[in-house]
């Protein structure tokens, strides 16, 4: 039976924390830390039973000693970062140091400058390798779930991939003039970040937001999707060398892309430090404090997300397409965790991700992506973990275009 250490307490980490709580068969102890020690011993109090053991401690996990002391103390078997991606290297080092397994849901970032790229990560297999652990990358939904998707594909289907195209589609409303579905301050870095996708070997970098098009989905309807560069994108050309094209593509109403635009063009959405009443602040920090918490989404949202790929190729010599998605409800993620979906379909792979470690089903020494480990029980756990997803050989959509 497993001991697991979540750092965390937001959104997503309340999702994962209770999966976690619910997985019995794998998870006899669970120690939750973060800042906010009373929303730990909150979920604490609520999580502690016969099944398992659950405590509280608080953290500051952008040092890397007190992420140490904390493993230390209750020597975890698997470390579950739902933390900031700022957090990503420092809890990294940590795991290291103490020899213990790491997970994370997203790609490692700074706090001063927009952008990521899974290099700062990667470059710690060595150290990882002779540490004798693992450290699974971006065990979320995208990226996670669609690198899974993709691998699960290419095991099955294809004897060769072409193109990948990833949707992430939100058919929710919060009722809100202008909120994040996560993390206003990622949320915006992500949007605003010149759209880039691989192509033959190499990145095209177009405006942010400047290509659309529209899809229709399966119970959300038609939606405007937009080019968006994801980190998924970088490790899915990795691990399928042979793929000419990975397009990202996320869902934004005309409402939501009008507020942004507002904000960005009055500089709301910078990241470099400005003087205000002899005060140095961050100005999307500023914002991310005005903005509602998407913790609080929950029982606002209703409506569902459609997050899959569309993926082509060729097997036995013939063409082919295949489009595999989940599609997850708002109003019953929130019922079921206290959480929306966007929340839930991140929280739920990365509870299974250190299931899989925590139990030896996925292993290894060093650094990995979640294409390189067998796909087919990560989709099992989906199915019953209440992430089930959907397979569709034939798919009709509003519009299919080779830009």
């Amino acid at each position: 039976m497993a001991k697991a250490l979540v750092i965390g307490c937001g959104a997503v980490a309340s999702v994962a924390i209770q999966k976690i709580a619910q997985n019995h068969a794998v998870f006899k102890e669970m120690v939750i830390a973060s800042r906010s020690v009373h929303k730990c011993e909150a979920f604490a109090a609520k999580l502690n039973s016969e099944h398992i053991s659950v405590l509280a401690e608080q953290v500051d996990a952008d040092h890397v000693e007190n992420v140490v002391k904390l493993i230390e103390k209750h020597h975890p078997d698997i470390v579950v970062n739902v933390a900031l991606p700022y957090q990503n290297i420092p809890i990294m080092e940590a795991c290291i140091q103490t020899k213990t397994h790491y997970l994370d849901t997203a790609c490692a970032e700074v706090r001063d400058q927009a952008g990521f790229e899974y290099g700062t990560q990667w470059v710690y297999h060595e150290r990882f390798k002779e540490a004798g652990v693992v450290a699974l990358l971006g065990s979320g939904f995208d990226p996670g779930v669609t690198s899974v998707f993709s691998m699960y594909a290419k095991k099955h289907y294809f004897d060769e991939i072409d193109t990948i195209d990833i949707l992430d589609a939100n058919g929710g409303d919060h009722g809100y003039p202008f909120a994040t579905n996560f993390n206003p301050e990622i949320n915006i870095r992500e949007i605003t970040l010149p759209g880039r996708y691989y192509e033959n070997g190499s990145y095209k970098v177009v405006p942010a937001l400047s290509r659309k098009h529209e899809y229709l989905l399966d119970q959300i309807g038609p939606k405007n999707m937009y080019l968006m560069y994801h980190e998924e994108i970088e490790s899915l050309a990795r691990f399928i060398p042979e793929v000419k094209r990975i397009r990202f593509y996320m869902s934004f109403g005309d409402a939501y892309l009008t507020h942004l635009r507002v904000l960005e063009n009055i500089g709301m959405t910078s990241v470099k430090p400005i003087m205000f009443q002899g005060q140095e602040i961050v100005p999307l920090q500023f914002l991310k404090a005005i903005l509602p918490d998407p913790s609080t989404l929950g029982p606002r949202t209703k409506g569902k997300t459609n997050i899959g790929c569309i993926i082509k190729g060729r097997k036995d010599g013939k063409e082919k397409t295949y489009y595999v998605y989940n599609v997850c409800d708002h109003e019953a993620s929130f019922k079921e965790t206290g959480s929306q979906a966007i929340a839930y379909t991140t929280g739920v792979p990365a509870m299974i991700g250190a299931a899989l470690i925590a139990q030896g089903i996925w292993q290894g020494a060093g650094v990995y992506n979640m294409e390189q480990f067998n796909p087919d029980p990560f989709m099992d756990m989906l199915n019953k973990w209440g992430l089930p997803w959907v397979e569709n050989f034939n798919p009709v959509m509003i519009e299919d275009y080779e830009d």
